[in-house]
């Protein structure tokens, strides 16, 4: 297994390399980014620290989870709730805060590989409304033959109103399913994703304004 570890850190990462190596995995680490986001192909689990010279960490998670799908870990000295929820609701497949023992972390992704492998040799679990389709395991969308380009979010609001197709999915639900409760304050950024989903859709009529309630997708 190629482990791609992002860490800045140099003690820590050496660390890392060396547990990932005495695990028989195979380690390549980079310090910043930019530098996970051009190198995070041919991995199959990333561990990624928030504190990163030039790029946020949940910035660089959010940018990786719209081009991949491997595990990620989110391995950082951000202990705070609001730091956790947000990292695991967008994308991180597991968060351990330093110190961590190796064991402990080496256990850790032995647990989000095989529950990855699982849902790879799982039935395809999709949602078709018309021209539609979800593909709910491989997280892709399409439109016909041309596949969709959505980030993670577009992606989660398009399935939760296609599994709604034909009835209101009212905004507060969509903002407690997409962000969690303390996340209401911030509905803008709804309108924001829903924007950017109707844009790549392309289909007029698809995604309707309840007017003061909602949205609903119409059936064909």
């Amino acid at each position: 297994m190629h482990v791609l570890i992002v860490e800045d850190d140099d003690a820590m990462a050496s660390a890392l390399s060396a547990a990932v190596a005495s695990a028989g995995h195979k380690a390549t680490r980079v310090s910043r980014g930019e530098d996970a986001l051009l190198g995070h192909r041919h991995h199959e689990v990333i561990l990624l620290d928030l504190g990163l010279p030039d790029l946020d960490g949940l910035d660089v998670l959010r940018k990786l989870r719209q081009v991949t799908q491997v595990p990620i870990l989110i391995l950082t000295a951000r202990d705070d709730e609001r730091s956790v929820v947000l990292g695991l609701r967008s994308g991180a497949d597991d968060y351990l805060v330093k110190p961590v023992k190796l064991v402990e972390l080496l256990a850790r992704i032995e647990a989000v590989t095989r529950r990855t492998n699982r849902a790879g040799q799982a039935a395809p679990h999709s949602i078709v409304v018309g021209n539609v389709s979800v593909d709910l395991d491989r997280r892709k969308a399409a439109v016909g033959e041309r596949e969709l380009s959505l980030t993670a979010t577009e992606f989660e609001l398009l399935s939760l109103l296609a599994r709604h197709a034909g009835s209101v999915v009212t905004r507060e639900q969509i903002l407690d399913a997409l962000w969690g409760d303390a996340f209401l304050a911030n509905s803008r950024s709804l309108d924001v994703h829903l924007t950017g989903l109707r844009s790549k859709l392309q289909l007029p009529g698809f995604i309707i304004n309840v007017r003061g309630v909602g949205y609903r997708v119409e059936q064909p």
